[in-house]
């Protein structure tokens, strides 16, 4: 008896707990805070420019 007993306990540790209950939980989202960046608008270019200067140079360090 004393061995059922102790299977029986040992079952009932064995298995997994569950804590809370069968509703899904409840979750409050925080309001939501728009950051708006202005950046200036600058013309295109701006990007080409330093490429043109650097073929200029390679192109004179070339020819001499």
């Amino acid at each position: 008896m004393k061995k059922i007993a102790l299977a029986g306990a040992f079952a009932f540790a064995a298995t997994s707990a569950f804590a809370g209950n069968l509703d899904a939980p409840i979750i409050e989202e925080e309001p939501a805070v728009e950051v708006l960046i202005e950046e200036e608008t600058t013309s295109s270019a701006g990007g080409v420019i330093v490429p043109i200067i650097f073929l200029v140079f390679a192109g004179a360090v070339i020819a001499n």
